[in-house]
């Protein structure tokens, strides 16, 4: 495996630089050294000089070095400019800092990136942006005043992104900001539940989740101690007077659980919050082999608005390799029961870069879901991390191919096209096979509010259940605070009070 090594003697930027290297160099084996380096195919060395941050890097070929320079006077200190900060109050002056720190940063990865590009001989579809949120940054930029012409230009020269990403994160930034017009930002919030059981754990999956076969004589226990959460956050925001704008029930599989658990829960909700008035109801119903018109129906008592019905891939031999233990038949099966039980807003997840499939495989999945017209697609590249057990067992399938390049984007995009659907929020991932992207494509009035909120960042999410990650959203969106509940089931049974109060400690902090 080639093996490159990151001296930083310098650490200010080492994650954002870090991030870019690997971007370019996918699949090779990366070390940061803080003082001794050891033998590398290719060694980089960050150090600082003066008001520059100085990049050199040397292979067996040849050596190569470039300068970022930075304007005089600014401390690299994150929190406190050396600046005239004399009548400033201290939250300006932290304002100020942020903003002179990101400036630093995008200098040292305007130079970093000119250099890997010489390197490597090749450029990144999203150029320097090694964050997830390019649309956030898109929409930030108009919000800030900037024409769409002007926001592009920003994109393309400051960040380096190709025109056609530049073009998509513009058009997506301007439909969320019409599908958020109505959002009340500073005094509403939105609830993510959490039912972390599955009918099996998929090869790729890094979330936390339970095969039900080995849970199901806890999830009553579940049930009881995330009801408990939902009333005590139901009366921690009604003090608040914080008006509930989105819900969305995610997993795992929420449809893992059985109608009477369904019951117990949606019941739970509607007693406890206004439901009735909410933006978007959303219920991920997921697996299509946990679907069943019992629990369909079961849904359709209550006012969910929006559900998911996800088959990832519609070919049956990737359906087997990636652990889901479901047909394609069952998929369509599921899907037209969901249709047939009046949901007219149904979602489905698809996944681009999956084991062994090449562009032909992605074509055909292409067009079984065409022709069952959803009326929403999220198309995901696929990302592995550390916790999968497609990384874990990496060995157990080196031999297997992970296609996915601009072509095979650019035919999922046509295919959304030609269903009616546009793009409408996009967000990227470490580990993204061909440093691409995940898209969600909707037909007018059918895009996933939810799904913009988490991504833009706009307002507090509160987040109940096992490895729940609540955000704190606060100060005018400029500040972000996370409240986490514990990952592990049984913990999280047991110190529910715990978690109830580190919930109630963050928002009477923070919001």
């Amino acid at each position: 495996m080639f093996k490159i090594g990151i001296l930083f003697e310098d650490r200010e930027f080492e994650h954002d630089i870090y991030e870019l290297i690997r971007a370019f160099y996918p699949g090779s084996e990366i070390h940061s050294f803080y003082e001794k380096e050891e033998a590398c195919d290719l060694f980089f060395k960050i150090t600082k000089q003066a008001d520059s941050c100085v990049i050199s890097c040397e292979n067996a070929e040849a050596k190569g070095v470039t300068s970022a320079e930075f304007i005089k006077g600014q401390s690299s200190d994150a929190l406190v400019s050396c600046m005239d900060t004399e009548g400033q109050d201290e939250s300006e002056q932290k304002e100020r800092a942020r903003a002179i720190r990101k400036e630093r940063k995008d200098i040292v990865k305007i130079a970093l990136y000119k250099l890997l590009v010489k390197l490597t001989g090749k450029t990144l579809p999203w150029g320097n942006l090694t964050g997830i949120r390019p649309a956030k940054l898109a929409m930030g930029l108009i919000e800030s005043g900037m024409k769409n012409t002007e926001a592009a230009q920003e994109l393309r020269e400051r960040y380096m992104v190709s025109p056609q990403k530049t073009a998509l994160a513009i058009t997506i930034a301007n439909r969320e900001r019409e599908i958020l017009k109505d959002i009340d930002y500073e005094n509403g919030y939105s609830l993510y539940v959490g039912i972390p059981f599955c009918p099996s754990i998929c090869l790729y999956c890094s979330f936390s989740s339970y095969p039900l076969k080995q849970w199901k004589d806890r999830v009553y226990l579940y049930l009881d101690a995330l009801c408990k959460e939902i009333h005590a956050v139901a009366q921690i925001m009604n003090e608040k007077g914080k008006k509930l704008d989105t819900v969305y029930i995610g997993g795992g599989t929420p449809t893992t659980l059985e109608p009477d658990q369904l019951k117990i829960l949606l019941d739970a909700l509607i007693a406890n919050f206004d439901c009735e008035h909410l933006a978007e109801f959303t219920i991920e119903a997921g697996r299509p082999d946990s679907i069943t018109r019992e629990k369909l129906q079961m849904i359709r008592n209550y006012p969910i608005t929006r559900i998911s019905v996800n088959p990832q891939t519609m070919n049956q031999e990737t359906l087997d390799i990636i652990g889901r233990r479901h047909t394609v038949d069952e998929t369509k099966q599921a899907f037209a029961l969901a249709r047939e039980c009046g949901f007219d807003n149904i979602n489905m997840d698809l996944i681009v870069g999956l084991p062994g499939e090449d562009r032909k495989m992605v074509e055909h999945t292409l067009d079984e879901v065409k022709a069952l017209a959803p009326d929403s697609v999220t198309v995901h590249s696929l990302a592995v991390k550390r916790a999968a057990r497609l990384n874990i067992f990496k060995d157990r399938y080196q031999e297997m191919t992970f296609e996915n390049n601009q072509e095979i984007m650019d035919m999922t995009m046509r295919t959304a096209c030609e269903m009616d659907m546009g793009p409408y929020y996009l967000y990227r991932q470490k580990n993204m096979k061909g440093n691409f992207e995940n898209v969600g494509y909707a037909k007018v009035d059918k895009a996933g509010i939810y799904n913009i909120l988490i991504m833009e960042e706009k307002q507090p999410i509160i987040a109940l259940g096992a490895g729940g990650s609540s955000k704190l959203v606060f100060d005018h969106g400029k500040r972000i605070e996370r409240v986490e509940n514990v990952k592990d089931v049984t913990n999280y049974i047991e110190r529910i009070d715990e978690m109830i109060e580190r919930k109630r400690k963050g928002i009477n902090t923070w919001l």
